[in-house]
């Protein structure tokens, strides 16, 4: 059977592996880093770059590279989280026709899926590559807080990769799988994970059989480290338009310039006790006047500047730990995961709220990846492993549905063990009553329209009656993956409707069809390409090494007529090579590439023998 990889589709950085012999592997990509930047960049010639190239030209490419699309996914136009990211982004975002949210790039719009898939796609090479053979399976992390539009959109978003995302596992829960497996160990743990777009909360029992129990999860599925960013942002934006008059927001390469460099300082602030900020050039005056940007950032400034963020996600932790019923007492080891809990505000917040240091037993940045790897291959060929994991996890928000009053019915509370089912009976409200809507809900609000909507579905013929004569039973189940599905029934005439629940903001399934045929097209154009610039790199080799030797055979064989004929056949197969490389012809590359051997081959035959 095949490998099920594991991938961690982060806000900023993504990270794949894959289980070997037993331990899991985080791939490397092409340039030996471990993680690769959630990027995807759109170049004016239409082609697609992703990871580190896309990174690398953000500054000059502002409007057509994406960041942080993780935060936009699964949202709905009008949400206040859309609008926050609209009014920072140096990328333009429009509405989609399903009230969704897409991203310009050049001259056309891309749902979020289709953008996350990129990504995506670019880690199912990576590993391939590494394990020289395709790869059809992963499991993929979602931030615990998610909600069902969310998960379903990070489901499309896989299917357009060409992935089967045979699970969807929350990441805490794969950083405790990851802290946890093999150890042995009976331990309640909480995991505090602080990334670069989202913040979750999980406690879980680890158990010395294999079994990891989350007890309660809670997050913030809009705070994270571009928060933190975004704060450096808006005290170099305010200090320069102090002194200059002139709002650096306006200007969409001057503020990408100002994004990387309010990161690389609040990176740096890790380690330093302060920074300087240095842009010059970032923008030019009325007057054609270049004017720089050059400001000193302490960490006391920064830790001044986001106190309140790292608040937040304390008030969280006590929320979550209140919902669980426990102490801080109760909880025995700390696994800090994401980038941000480098920063040592966060550490020390933590530390000072459970009254202990945080473990060190994780790599912060790959042990979600690592996680998602372990799971993968329980679930797939690893048949040792199958019986070593047993993962049980909750759903992190209630799920109910709308009643008369515009009341909020909850079926499902949080922190209910998935896979799970769960029934409830209802009575029309109204006399002779044909029909009833069923509008499923996900969140902790009494009030129905404060929660999220995630589907809505009519059940219909139902019989003429007085209001509460009609009895109507509604099941709502949620799978593995978290994906809910809800059931209704009329108990008298037996009429049933049902309704798995998709991202209301998300893709119809000719949409979906089109990306995932996209998507395979662009892997193959891609295994083209690749195959072009290997065969080509390989003849420019060989074409220099024979007329590095041309001058020397010349001399040795060039008086004869064989010889003259040999040095004719060589230019005529280093011009043929030449064409075909403008043609980017890599069948006819192939064969010129053989030819160009047995040349230099004979060349360098005729210089040893004289």
């Amino acid at each position: 059977m095949e490998k099920v990889i594991g991938i961690d589709l982060g806000t900023t950085n993504s990270c794949v592996s894959v289980v070997e012999n037993g331990a899991a592997v985080v791939i490397p990509n092409r340039g030996g880093y471990k993680t690769t930047p959630s990027m995807v960049a759109m170049t004016e010639a239409g082609k697609r770059l992703v990871g580190h190239l896309a990174k690398r030209q953000a500054i000059t490419n502002a409007e057509n590279t994406v960041y942080s699309a993780k935060r936009l996914i699964g949202r709905k136009w009008n949400s206040p989280q859309v609008k926050q990211v609209a009014s920072s982004a140096s990328y333009s975002i429009v509405e989609g026709p399903h009230n969704d949210v897409r991203i310009q790039l050049r001259d056309k719009p891309h749902s979020i899926p289709e953008i996350s898939a990129m990504v995506l796609a670019e880690m199912k090479l990576i590993a391939e590559e590494y394990l020289g053979h395709e790869v059809t399976k992963a499991v993929v992390t979602v931030p615990a807080y998610f909600n069902d539009n969310q998960r379903q959109a990070t489901k499309d978003a896989g299917a357009i990769a060409g992935l089967d995302v045979i699970r969807i596992i929350n990441e805490p829960t794969a950083a405790a799988l990851a802290y946890g497996f093999g150890r042995n160990i009976d331990r309640t743990v909480a995991v505090y994970d602080l990334g670069g777009g989202t913040f979750d909360i999980s406690v879980l029992e680890i158990g010395s059989e294999g079994v990891f129990r989350v007890v309660s999860t809670n997050g913030d599925t809009f705070l994270g480290g571009e928060d933190f960013d975004a704060r450096v942002i808006d005290w170099l934006v305010d200090g320069f338009k102090a002194e200059h008059g002139i709002d650096l927001r306006k200007d969409r390469m001057a503020l990408q310039r100002l994004k990387d460099a309010a990161e690389k300082a609040k990176i740096e602030l890790s380690s330093v006790r302060e920074v300087e900020i240095n842009l010059p050039f970032i923008i030019s005056s009325g007057r054609n006047e270049a004017l720089h940007l050059q400001r000193v950032l302490t960490r006391a400034e920064f830790e001044k500047l986001t106190g309140d963020l790292v608040d937040r996600t304390v008030e969280i932790v006590r929320q979550t730990l209140d919902d669980a019923g426990l102490s801080r007492d109760d909880v025995e080891d700390v696994v800090l995961v994401g980038g941000m809990t480098r920063m040592p505000r966060v550490e020390r917040a933590v530390a000072e709220f459970f009254g202990r240091e945080p473990s060190k037993g994780v790599h912060p940045d790959e042990v979600v990846a690592v996680g998602a790897g372990i799971q993968g291959a329980a679930l797939g060929e690893e048949s040792s492993m199958q019986s070593k994991v047993v993962l049980l996890d909750v759903t992190p928000q209630t799920l109910g549905m709308m009643v008369a009053g515009g009341l909020f019915e909850p079926l499902i509370p949080k922190d209910t063990t998935v896979p799970t089912m769960r029934t409830k009976s209802f009575t029309t409200s109204r006399d002779n009553q044909t029909a009833v809507k069923i509008l499923v809900m996900q969140g902790e609000n009494d009030q129905a329209d404060k929660n999220e909507l995630l589907g809505e579905f009519i059940l219909t013929g139902l019989r003429r009656a007085p209001a509460g004569a009609v009895e109507i039973e509604v099941t709502f189940e949620i799978n593995a993956d978290g994906i809910v599905s809800v059931h209704a029934k009329d108990l008298e005439t037996g009429k049933e409707q049902s309704i798995t629940v998709t991202a209301t903001s998300g893709l119809t399934p000719d949409e979906l069809r089109d990306m995932i045929d996209a998507g395979e097209q662009y892997a193959v154009e891609r295994k083209r390409d690749e195959e072009y610039e290997g065969r080509k790199q390989e003849a420019e080799s060989l074409i220099h090494e024979i007329e590095r030797l041309f001058e020397k055979v010349a001399k040795v064989v060039g008086g004869s007529d064989y010889g003259r004929d040999a040095l004719d056949k060589a230019h005529t197969v280093i011009e043929k090579t030449r064409a075909a490389i403008a043609r980017r012809d890599t069948e006819a590359l192939t064969q010129q590439v053989d030819a160009l051997s047995r040349t230099l081959r004979m060349f360098k035959g005729v210089v040893q023998k004289a």
